[in-house]
Formats: C-alpha cells, structure tokens, sequence
C-alpha cells in the first residue's frame, strides 16, 4: 500500500495502546515508527518526515497540545496532518483547541479500529490538509493553561466520587474501582505537574525571559 510520503508516526505513552494502534496499521501494510512523547516525536522527525502523525494528548516531558504547536510553528513540519487520540481530553473545548491547533481529525479511545483505519486512509489520500494559520504563543499558552486547569477539576471531581463509592462497595467488587482510582490519580498528577511547569514557563514569557 502506498502512502504519500514517509511513515506514519505514533506518539503514545501507554505500550498496549501504542502496540494497538501499531499493529493495526501494520497489518494493512502502512509502514510505522513510535515515540513515547512529544519531545520525542520531535526526535524522530528532524530525522525522518512522517505522512501523518497519530498522538496522544496527555502524556510526560510534552504532550499532544505541545507537540502540534512546535508543529506548526515550524515551516518544515507546519503541513504534516495531525490526528488528536484522547480519553482524557475529550470535552468540546478540547476538541476546539486541538482543531485550533491544526489537528484534522479527533478520535476518542477505546478507538474503533474499522473507524480509525477507514481515518488514516481518507486523511492520506486527501492530499495537503487546509489547516489554519498557527496560534501566537501568547493564544497558546492561554488556551492550553484553561484546558489543563478544566481538567484538573474534572480529575478532583472523578476521584472524589471513586473515593465515595469505594467506601459502599462489596470487597469483590473494589479492585475494578481501585485500579480506576488509581489511573485517575496518576493522571491528576501528571496534568498539575505540567500546569505548573506551564504556569513557570507563562511568567518568564511574561516577563520577556523566553
């Protein structure tokens, strides 16, 4: 099967969701290469120019928002079509921004591979994508602090009620929810823990430092 040009790139943090979407594309004879980040992708890319590239949004050192913003500020990189992949992010604000960021498509997980793969081959025979112009940092940062501070709540709210039920369930039942909590947990830490990182990086812009 010809693409038009280079590998398609996944960027994905969780293993048995990269594998997933990996194999999927292999199997339908799509040649593909992965990264774990978006610092990562970057990586990859000044290396080998993808047709396309399939991300993740929450995920460490630099997540999907960050990755399509270095994107398209970048002439070289600024055209590669984008598909957002999210469980986490998946509000229609932050499908808003994400399209604001040139993504040309939005998949929510668990992703339908039927859908995902009939995606993948309407965007590659599609030709160049009309994306629009590239936020200014300032728009970015704005926007990008607003969804990580929306979803900061949502994760305070979700815990709160996991931690609630936990206290009315049967012990067989508690596992599941343990695990849930969990996952909710790590990922509340991993969304304040770029907020801040945000928040640092949004005073010294401010201050005409970066």
């Amino acid at each position: 099967m010809s693409i038009p040009y280079g590998p398609i790139l996944i960027v994905e943090d969780v293993p048995n969701v990269q594998e997933l979407l990996e194999v999927t594309l292999r199997f339908k004879g799509y040649p593909v290469i992965t990264a774990n980040n978006g610092q990562e992708a970057l990586e990859k890319i000044a290396h080998e120019r993808p047709a396309l590239i399939i991300t993740d949004i929450l995920m460490p050192k630099m997540d999907g928002y960050a990755l399509a913003h270095n994107l398209r500020k970048n002439p070289l990189t600024s055209a590669i079509p984008l598909i957002f992949v999210s469980a986490t992010y998946i509000t229609a604000e932050d499908k808003r921004f994400a399209l604001s960021l040139g993504g040309v498509r939005f998949i929510e997980k668990p992703i339908d591979t039927e859908d995902f793969l009939l995606t993948v081959a309407e965007i590659l025979t599609q030709g160049v994508p009309t994306l629009p112009q590239p936020l200014e940092d300032e728009d970015f940062y704005r926007g990008y602090r607003e969804r990580l501070e929306g979803k900061l709540r949502y994760k305070h709210t979700q815990i709160a009620r996991t931690e609630r039920l936990l206290q009315t369930l049967p012990p067989d039942q508690k596992p599941a929810f343990e695990t849930l909590l969990q996952h909710a947990i790590n990922d509340r830490e991993e969304i304040q823990r770029e907020l801040n990182e945000l928040t640092l990086f949004m005073e010294k812009f401010e201050k005409g430092e970066e």
